[in-house]
């Protein structure tokens, strides 16, 4: 049953939401969890620095970040922190590749930049060549980051679109887990190839994702967006694995093909100085567009995409990843003890995350961020007052450093629980068509950037503070819990084309007219491209 001429009833599902759904949708998930080897990379190339520091084969190339060296600190952190530098650089490009080369194709440019990156880091002989090599990789990285989630997005039926998302955290996290046990084994090599080996390995994915991902579907969303609507039909039913003429698909083709009109419409009704087709033109609307980000209609959106993206770095994730051996080593362990609970903390991370495959799309996104956030704020703060009070004292106290070790663990699943997914889920869904690809862009963008001041100031904040580091983050993850009441809505089970009710931003009454008009134009076929009204 088609929706009327007088307007779209609510669609029907296509399946159960949440994990259940992936059963449903196998094609979908598929073509996710493929998507989703960017993540892979991503972690891997966090993980994989955590023992490759205290490598004393590593150390040994490179005695400028051993510990008896001068400003060891600052350079440790800068060359870790270069990788999130070069994150930026490229999730900054990545909005606009996305639009212009398609979701799918951009991903391969960025395998591409990821590549030169990786064999720069495997071939390192000094300190420059290895930094370089990691703000490069960054550039790709950065960019898969950002293209892998709005891909999924833009594929995902809004029952499982929660789910689907989570598989990029739980990639992500399955990426450091490897990259932290490779180097766990590879320490014992007598040469070089103990830390050269692991930057050769993560090659392999990277390559596998470049060519594979070729086969893969357009977004339906990007094919609807340059004007390809039979395409983008064709494409949402082999998704769906349903007929173009059914009901649901042919209610989410309408609904998709609206918002695509929609912000057409809104583009030449602000900048109607900048439609003709010149080059000086297109710079000057692609500037526009960027800045239309924080106009009316998606400021709000922007607001809660930087912000939580902000957020989930300052609780102090990323400190624990890199500088996890170094941490433990604060709270009174011994060297092997100290590798060990790094690789165990990692898994612990990784359990988390697979809970929230079912949590996200049944309880939401806001409970669990504020849940996680109050769980968080507890752990940091008992840390920080155990280690003011035993710390360096710790083989006196050995029961207080254990229970020490026992919050960071719960923190750690805590975060993967919630602050982990649902950071990289929800930018991708919360923004309009013509700018999902640069406001997710703009939230990935604070994301790396605070990752990168997090990777530079832990070091020292460590090694000067003690327990200031867990107030300092302690802090934060009170912050994240006030941010969230105030500021982020519920987006579980809405459709990408209802956000505009998520977050009552399209508040006047000509806006809300107007897409009622584009959406009727669309039922009553007044807006056919090259695809007959069913």
């Amino acid at each position: 049953m088609y929706p009327s001429k007088q307007g779209l009833v609510k669609r029907e599902p296509y399946g159960p939401a949440g994990f259940r759904g992936l059963l449903t949708n196998p094609y979908v998930a598929l073509c996710a969890a493929f998507a989703t080897i960017g993540g892979l990379l991503f972690g891997y190339d966090q993980g994989v620095i955590s023992v490759t520091l205290v490598m004393d084969q590593f150390l040994t190339r490179f005695p400028r970040v051993s510990a008896e060296a001068s400003g060891a600190g600052f350079w440790k952190g800068l060359m870790t922190a270069m990788l999130e530098l070069g994150a930026l650089i490229g999730a900054l490009f990545a909005g606009w590749l996305a639009d212009k080369l398609s979701r799918k194709y951009s991903i391969v440019v960025a395998v591409g930049v990821f590549t030169v990156g990786s064999i720069l880091q495997t071939a390192a002989v000094e300190y420059a060549m290895l930094t370089v090599g990691r703000l490069i990789g960054g550039m790709g990285i950065g960019a898969l980051a950002t293209i892998a989630p709005l891909y999924i997005s833009e594929i995902a039926p809004p029952e499982i679109r929660g789910a689907l998302l989570v598989l990029q955290e739980l990639s992500i996290v399955f990426g450091i887990v490897i990259a932290f046990w490779i180097t766990y084994g590879t320490r014992f090599m007598a040469g070089e190839w103990s830390w050269r080996l692991p930057f050769l390995i993560q090659m392999i994915p990277g390559l596998i994702l470049g060519v594979g991902i070729i086969f893969l579907p357009f977004s339906p969303r990007w094919l609807s967006s340059k004007g390809r609507d039979h395409e983008a039909l064709i494409v949402l039913g082999k998704l769906r694995k349903l007929p173009t003429d059914d009901a649901r698909v042919y209610q989410e083709w309408c609904e998709i093909r609206a918002e695509v009109a929609f912000s057409q419409e809104v583009s030449r009704e602000k900048h109607p100085n900048l439609q003709e087709p010149t080059r000086m033109n297109g710079i000057r609307l692609e500037v526009q567009s960027w800045l239309d980000c924080f106009r009316h209609g998606c400021w709000r959106r922007t607001v809660v995409g930087v912000g939580i993206m902000f957020l989930q770095q300052f609780v102090g994730i990323n400190a624990l990843i890199y500088y996890a051996p170094s941490l433990f080593e604060t709270l009174g362990q011994g060297y092997e003890m100290q590798l060990l609970l790094s690789g165990i903390i990692n898994c612990t991370q990784l359990l988390g995350v697979a809970t929230s495959l079912w949590t996200m799309d049944r309880f939401g996104r806001r409970p669990l961020l504020l849940t996680g956030a109050g769980i968080m704020f507890i752990c940091h703060l008992i840390i920080a007052v155990l280690v003011g009070k035993f710390g360096g004292r710790w083989s006196d106290y050995p029961i207080e450093g254990w229970v020490a070790v026992a919050f960071l663990f719960f923190y750690m699943f805590s975060f993967g629980a919630t602050w982990g997914p649902v950071p990289w889920a929800m930018p991708s869904e919360i923004f309009p068509s013509s700018l999902r690809a640069k406001g997710v862009a703009l939230s990935t963008c604070s994301n790396w950037f605070n990752n990168f001041i997090i990777g530079l100031i832990t070091p020292p904040l460590v090694q000067n503070t003690g327990f200031g580091a867990y107030t300092f983050f302690a802090v934060f993850c009170l912050l994240a819990f006030f941010f969230t009441y105030f500021f982020v809505p519920e987006t579980a089970g809405k459709s990408l084309e209802e956000m505009d009710r998520v977050f009552q931003d399209v508040s006047s009454e000509m806006e809300e007219q107007q897409k009622a008009r584009i959406m009727r134009d669309i039922v009553e076929g007044k807006r056919d491209t090259d695809t007959p009204t069913p």
